[in-house]
């Protein structure tokens, strides 16, 4: 892969993840202090757009993040989202729980996020190196 090709690939993705934090952050009064929808549904839409769109980077570059636990953990997180609608008097602590699970996924260990639920170990792909976006 060329290095532009690199850096496009990289901003790109580090762009995608901005724009999602900003969503959630947007978001994030709404959901904590019961503000009216329209003032916050904007912001939600751009963090579920942009969530949806990090998946799909993530499991084109390796299929292995489905069974791995940062993808399995990515729908527990999502599960919790959709229990919203379930039990919504307890949308504040689902929100902070799945934002504290995102950043156990993000910064926790490697053998924690590519522990395999499937194999019971810590499994990469190849030689631990993730195949590029668009190849």
């Amino acid at each position: 892969m060329s290095e532009t090709r690199f850096w496009i690939q990289r901003l790109s993705k580090t762009a995608v993840r901005a724009f999602h934090i900003l969503g959630i952050a947007g978001s994030a009064g709404g959901i904590f202090y019961g503000v009216d929808k329209t003032l916050w549904l904007h912001w939600w839409i751009m963090a579920m757009v942009t969530g949806c769109l990090m998946v799909i980077f993530e499991i084109r570059q390796s299929r292995l993040w489905l069974i791995q636990l940062k993808g399995v953990l990515t729908f527990v997180k999502l599960a919790m989202i959709a229990s919203f609608a379930l039990v919504p008097q307890w949308k504040p602590e689902l929100f902070i729980f799945v934002l504290l699970m995102s950043v156990v996924i993000a910064h926790g260990p490697a053998g924690l996020r590519h522990y395999s639920i499937w194999h019971r170990r810590r499994i990469e792909d190849g030689k631990g190196k993730k195949k590029p976006m668009n190849g």
